[in-house]
């Protein structure tokens, strides 16, 4: 049989193997640093919360102590949850926290209803708050636009956030509250979990490398039977 008649199925089955491979070998890499936080989050839910030092761990379980800034809070994100009076649109309320020798902190105190807004207390004087560490995101492709003149935002960013409400600077990391279930805003129970679904994909991926390998092999063999 001519090359001419195999050589292009073979060098196009050899590039769409070598690209799923080497996709399956991301996914592989992507899958050992998934668990990597995953663990560094269940290290922060064992252990108590410690004093918020200048540079602290990612979802390292902390305590901040300072005054709530009057007058300046926004939303993060949007979510519908239920509540006693029915499903509600809401977020998570932004407050600032000024601390006494250190730099201002982002606090997302919990979710609270923005489709009909009920009142909350908000802590006068210094007041000690519990929670973990979540590290600045960066808008993404497909991000949602922050609404600064509604002040609501999409992505957490500590200090565009604090910039776009004329609060100067602050810490570069976000300090999510944790509390009872009962309170409002309603705080976080728990450390988050992202989603790790990176063994199925590279399987998925080692799969495909694999399928066209054995497609190509019964299309050669019976290409030749037929010469």
């Amino acid at each position: 049989m001519p090359a001419r008649v195999w050589a292009g199925p073979a060098l196009m089955t050899a590039a769409l193997v070598a690209l799923a491979i080497a996709l399956g070998i991301w996914q592989v890499r992507r899958l050992a640093w998934k668990e990597d936080i995953l663990r560094q989050i269940e290290a922060g839910e064992r252990g108590a919360p410690a004093p918020l030092g200048p540079e602290p761990a990612p979802f390292a379980k902390v305590t901040a102590t300072g005054t709530y800034r009057p007058g300046v809070r926004a939303i993060y994100g949007a979510d519908v949850r239920e509540t006693p009076s029915g499903p509600q649109m809401g977020g998570q309320l932004l407050m600032l926290l000024d601390r006494p020798g250190a730099p201002s902190l982002l606090v997302d105190r919990g979710w609270v209803a923005t489709s009909h807004p009920r009142p909350f207390d908000t802590p006068e004087g210094p007041v000690a708050v519990s929670g973990f560490v979540r590290t600045a995101d960066r808008p993404g492709l497909f991000s949602a636009k922050d609404d600064v003149a509604g002040r609501q935002f999409f992505t957490l960013d500590p200090q565009a956030i604090a910039t776009d409400l004329g609060a100067g600077a602050v810490a570069p990391f976000t300090l999510v509250a944790l509390g009872p279930a009962t309170a409002y805003p309603q705080p976080a129970q728990h450390l988050p979990r992202p989603p790790n679904n990176h063994l199925s994909y590279a399987i998925t991926w080692f799969g495909l490398a694999s399928s066209l390998l054995v497609i190509f092999a019964l299309w050669l063999r019976r290409t030749l039977r037929g010469n």
